[in-house]
């Protein structure tokens, strides 16, 4: 990812080994998807999408992408005919990003695997503060993301818009600390260790009996934790509009779960909800746990200072959408380069032939070999 913001994928340097990284339908993958049903003077599908590329991570106007590519033989296209094609390409874009992420995981190791999820948003020019909301899982041993979801400004962030594996550990912030998204990471056999909010969540103890956690403050220590067994009550898919609260009757789950809480040096409680029991993670090692979701922070960073991602060039336009799809696509294929996947994978790329011609075999005949070693007769 560190290399991200000098590799500039569309150029003939990096395109030979991008090539190598996406499906090998490519062609069929734009038709079908309607991103280009008739090439009119796009040479390819691989054309098309190094084009999306080179307008997604530089500066270079629409116009001036058209008139790279014709330099290049790529296609023969204006400005509009690109922007035209930016907006038809949307599902493809989905769909090479969905298969560059799925390539990109490895298989789960034995035990457990960590992960984390956030959101961001994303901004185009103008006054208002919210267009379009970004939710990510990423690994926060590698700070490479796992999967990506883009909503309007009314996505909420939560984890049943993830999937996720048993044996995961899902770290996440406030926001996540919610009974139903803590029920869907559990009902995947996954588990939760995220901050809390103790006033948003409501805690009963073990005979369903609602409790206060702030109650609890005064016996946080000054070092060390306090560790307290609750469970979460999960509300009815239908709830009334009114304020009112729900019955604890009406709950369809419950939840089994502790909280965590520790003190700062300034003497503020961190208050931390997991579900993972006590013989998985003792309440220091679930302090600990979270501290690693500060990496998804440092990820939302490097995309937003190296691909500028948090500057749309147009707020609502039709194309909004196509440009963050292939900028967070050219992130993908960046941490595949960057990252091989193990130490025994020096290619950086996936060692396969693009073109029947890529193959070059090299016949020796016996005689243009010489004699075999050690016959010297």
């Amino acid at each position: 990812m560190s290399a991200m913001g000098t590799m500039l994928l569309h150029e003939s340097d990096e395109w030979a080994y991008v090539v190598t990284l996406l499906p090998r339908d490519l062609d069929e993958s734009a038709r079908r998807t309607g991103a280009l049903v008739r090439c009119r003077n796009v040479s390819d599908s691989a054309a098309l999408l190094r084009m999306i590329l080179a307008y997604a991570i530089t500066d270079l106007s629409l116009k001036d992408v058209a008139a790279w590519a014709q330099a290049l033989h790529l296609a023969s296209i204006t400005g509009p005919g690109l922007f035209y094609r930016l907006r038809e390409a949307e599902d493809w874009l989905r769909e090479l990003l969905a298969h560059t992420l799925q390539a990109s995981v490895a298989p789960s190791p034995p035990g457990r695997r960590l992960r984390m999820v956030d959101a961001t948003v994303v901004n185009g020019p103008g006054p208002r503060s919210t267009d379009w909301r970004v939710h990510v899982t990423a690994d926060p041993c590698t700070g490479a993301f796992g999967s990506v979801e883009i909503t309007d400004e009314h996505g909420a962030e939560g984890y049943e818009r993830h999937a996720f594996s048993a044996g995961d550990v899902v770290l996440g912030d406030r926001m996540y600390a919610m009974a139903k998204g803590v029920h869907a990471v559990r009902s995947a056999g996954a588990d939760v260790v995220a901050r809390l909010n103790p006033r948003s969540l409501r805690a009963c103890d073990q005979k369903h009996r609602v409790i206060s956690l702030l109650a609890f403050e005064n016996q946080v220590p000054k070092v060390g934790v306090l560790d307290i067994c609750i469970a979460i009550p999960v509300p009815p898919k239908r709830r009334s509009r009114s304020h009112k609260v729900w019955p604890l009757s009406r709950a369809i789950a419950w939840v089994s779960a502790r909280v965590v809480a520790a003190r700062s040096r300034k003497g503020e409680v961190t208050w931390v909800l997991t579900t993972l029991s006590r013989e998985a993670a003792t309440g220091i090692q679930i302090m600990e746990l979270y501290r690693a979701r500060w990496q998804v922070e440092l990820f939302f960073k490097r995309l937003k200072s190296l691909l500028d991602f948090d500057s749309l060039p147009s707020r609502q336009g039709p194309t909004a959408k196509s440009w963050m799809l292939a900028r967070l696509l050219a992130a993908a294929l960046a941490q595949r380069l960057v990252l091989p996947g193990g130490a025994l994978s020096p290619w950086g790329y996936n060692l396969r032939n693009v073109r029947p011609e890529d193959e070059r075999v090299v016949s020796l005949s016996h005689d243009a070999m010489g004699p075999p070693s050690g016959d010297h007769g």
